[in-house]
């Protein structure tokens, strides 16, 4: 096997690249050695004997991985969190998505007549005043009042 480093270096600097990225083809040696000059390089380049492989990029495959873990509900562990639990859930938007399916119930019973007017309006102000975890939680307490029949549930 011949030595090519000298070509190898010249070849890195004309292409504007790496020692390692330059590819010499393995058919060609005996014409590439005979390469002493810049101009013999380029010569190779442009018949192909000598070229720039191209950039190696970082995988992403093994952040897809995790992501996709994640997704599942896995790696979410008390030790992966940083931050309270009102940095990772604000105490807003956790507040949102328990009222609005609340009210949202509230509001579907009211228009099918399960419930009356005053009766939507008294559970109104109470799953404002943060009663009810969820539907399921405010239908258990309208059927533990009587308000609700439960084979409705």
């Amino acid at each position: 096997m011949s030595d090519l480093k000298n070509q190898r270096r010249m070849a890195a600097e004309v292409l504007g690249c790496g020692e390692n990225r330059v590819w010499i083809d393995p058919d060609r040696n005996d014409e590439v050695e005979g390469c002493i000059t810049r101009s013999d390089i380029r010569n190779a380049i442009a018949s192909g004997h000598i070229r720039a492989e191209p950039k190696q990029g970082t995988s992403r495959g093994r952040i897809r991985h995790a992501a996709k873990q994640k997704a599942n509900g896995k790696r979410k562990g008390p030790g992966s969190r940083r931050g309270t639990a009102n940095a990772r859930v604000p105490a807003k938007r956790a507040w949102i998505q328990k009222i609005r399916p609340i009210r949202d119930e509230l509001k579907q019973l009211r228009a099918d007549g399960k419930i009356s007017p005053s009766v939507y309006r008294m559970y109104y102000r109470k799953a404002k005043g943060g009663e009810y975890t969820s539907r399921r939680n405010l239908r258990q307490h309208m059927v533990a009042d009587g308000n609700l029949k439960e084979e409705e549930n």
